[in-house]
């Protein structure tokens, strides 16, 4: 076999391998600097492996690592972090780079900032509890993001989130002020500015920079977003869910998201704030200066309102900041707390009442003008907010009671008439005679001085104070996890029987005061059931049975009641139980005490004898009206 020559060529070039092996090695050893940071680094390391938590890792990593291999590995994820954050490593490399919390708080609220991103990792709020009687967490285990996206002036694209803040906590006379500042130099750094102040669930927030036109690309907008997964607070997830939404303020006008929508997105404008709103809690970010645009955005989480959740809302609010001669100056506040009218409506100028779920138009005007005032009366007298209702809906009844005197002065009227309107019918029956019947009967009606109107307009004023209270229990936190009787939580439903199956649109549970509400109303019902019919006109051919249709609705209607109610709140089944007993006793008073037919009777005569009086103008034209339709009829009959 033919011996291998040496190869000069091979030689040379593991020579030039080995050189350029040396020289890598040289250029990329660790600075004194870096050397004496790894060493400190090094001795915090072993003081946490002393403690229960670490004990075990620290011996692994010591067994499986010598100090050679450590400085080694610590060296090449600080070129990793130059590669990959560029001047914005240097806050990576401060010893405030690490997982640690800040906490400011006062009697009411408990606030965690993290090193981390500079943001709100944990708020508790400390007067109130979950359904359960947990501690009451807005947020907690990194269901809530504050983040800052930009771009670099060397064409890199950070996130806040990632990038560590040295904290300062210093005080501004009894308040407490957190300075979070993500640096690039002692001199150039962006900074959040929490600043609480004592019993006050508003923190004032800033977001600003200084010097950092050299190191961001402020030609690019930075974008803000804002993300909050909304835990479930209270015993009904369904009824929770339903006062849930998303609600701002745009251009200085109240807007809301639909809280029932799978996912609903919006773009809005001139944005002054934004709530991501639960049933009784909320987080709020409002800004001095208008937000330009903000995208919105709200997703529903419940996808079986009979199966536990955590969370029932993920909300976003994606924001652009411009900057301003190359930097960032906004003043903000944020709010984390109760969704109490008297709490919101403090803040003057900011409209945050909005956020209290009261409605809209006349249903809003009467539960702020009348029912919160007289609620917050009746409860700094009385200490029982199951008593405080009762008391609440016999203001309001007795308030209503003139509106039920006319509605049952008109049925009485009525009656009286009625004989008369029966014998009209009989000397014009047909459907040829519907017409002529029809102004007899209003010429009747007119010369007794009786409107058919009147009966109705009352039933009508009611409906306004019906839907106001509607919204009102819902959204009155002074209720929430208060009993009454068999109550636990007048701000939820009064379970007295769980079930083992679910009936559709009913649940798995038996609830006592929409039953015992259910079955006011249907007494209520029968007894009003001949005054409206009073109210109609007689049985005319052709007709629908209007008899019937009273009975099926005297039967229908406490039974939708018993369902739509079953999990709403016990307070609104309460009212509604109160309300109706008491109305069938007004009606009793009313009907056996205070109404004389007989005297109805004569004054009915003494007005037919008087003169008629002149016909207004829309009753004129309603005539002529009817009268046009008449002549027209009779044509078609003829043609025929």
């Amino acid at each position: 076999m033919e011996e291998k020559k040496f190869d000069l060529n091979s030689l040379i070039g593991f020579v030039l391998l080995g050189a350029i092996m040396i020289w890598y090695f040289y250029m990329n050893q660790p600075t004194p600097e870096e050397l004496e940071k790894q060493k400190s680094e090094q001795i915090q390391e072993a003081s946490e492996a002393d403690s229960p938590e670490t004990e075990n890792t620290t011996a692994v990593d010591q067994t499986q690592m010598d100090p050679a291999t450590q400085v080694a590995s610590d060296s090449l994820a600080l070129v990793n972090a130059k590669n990959r954050l560029g001047i914005f490593a240097y806050s990576n490399s401060l010893p405030s780079a690490t997982d640690n919390e800040t906490i400011i708080e006062n009697d009411l609220v408990r606030i965690k900032v993290a090193n981390k991103g500079g943001q709100i990792t944990e708020v508790l709020l400390k007067n109130y509890k979950t359904y359960d009687e947990k501690p009451l967490f807005v947020i907690k285990d990194q269901n809530a993001l504050f983040n800052l996206s930009f771009a670099t002036l060397d064409n890199r694209n950070l996130q806040s989130k990632d990038l560590y803040f040295e904290p300062e906590l210093t005080q501004n006379g009894d308040n407490q002020v957190l300075s979070m500042r993500l640096k690039v130099s002692e001199s150039q750094y962006l900074e959040y500015r929490y600043e609480l102040k004592p019993d006050d669930y508003m923190l004032d927030f800033g977001i600003r920079t200084q010097g950092m036109e050299r190191a961001i690309n402020t030609s690019e907008s930075l974008r803000l977003d804002w993300k909050l997964r909304s835990f479930r607070t209270e015993k009904s997830i369904k009824y929770e869910n339903q006062y849930t939404d998303l609600r701002y303020l745009q251009d200085g006008e109240f807007e809301y998201m639909n809280a029932m929508s799978d996912e609903d997105e919006e773009e809005a404008k001139e944005v002054d704030w934004i709530a991501f709103k639960q049933q009784f809690f909320t987080s709020v970010l409002l800004t001095d200066e208008p937000f330009s645009t903000a995208n919105l955005k709200s997703v529903n989480l419940v996808e079986d309102e009979y199966i536990d959740t955590v969370f029932t809302k993920q909300y976003s609010a994606s924001i652009p900041l411009e900057a301003k001669n190359g930097e960032l100056d906004y003043s903000m506040n944020m709010y984390y707390g109760p969704v109490d009218y008297a709490v919101l409506s403090k803040y003057e100028g900011q409209q945050l009442d909005r956020i209290v779920s009261l409605g809209w138009g006349i249903f809003r005007w009467i539960n702020k003008y009348v029912f919160i005032p007289v609620f917050s009366v009746l409860s700094s007298i009385i200490g029982n907010y199951g008593i405080v209702i009762i008391l609440m809906t016999i203001v309001v009844r007795i308030i209503m009671s003139p509106v039920v005197y006319k509605s049952y002065l008109s049925s009485a009227k009525m009656k009286v008439l009625r004989p008369e309107m029966v014998e009209i019918n009989e000397k014009l029956p047909g459907k040829e005679n519907a017409m002529k019947r029809q102004q007899e009967t209003m010429a009747l009606q007119r010369k007794a001085g009786v409107n058919p109107l009147s009966g109705c307009i009352p039933a009508l004023i009611q409906m306004p104070v019906f839907f106001a209270l509607f919204r009102f229990f819902p959204a009155n936190i002074d209720i929430r996890q208060h009993g009454f009787l068999w109550a636990d939580d007048l701000s939820a439903y009064d379970e007295v029987l769980q079930l083992p199956f679910k009936i559709p649109f009913y649940g798995d549970h038996v609830s006592l005061f929409p039953i015992l509400a259910s079955v006011a109303i249907f007494f209520y019902m029968q007894m009003t059931q001949s005054q409206q019919m009073n109210m109609q006109q007689p049985q005319q051919e052709g007709m629908p049975d209007m008899q019937k249709m009273m009975k099926m609705m005297m039967w229908f209607s406490p039974i939708m009641m018993m369902f739509f109610f079953n999990s709403y709140a016990s307070s609104l089944s309460l009212y509604y139980f109160v309300s109706n007993l008491l109305t069938i006793g007004i009606m009793l008073v009313i009907k056996n005490f205070i109404i004389d037919e007989d005297k109805i009777h004569a004054q009915i005569q003494e007005n037919k004898k008087k003169p008629q009086k002149k016909k207004s103008a829309f009753r004129q034209r309603l005539d002529d009206a009817m009268k046009q339709a008449q002549e027209q009829q009779a044509k078609q009959k003829k043609i025929k």
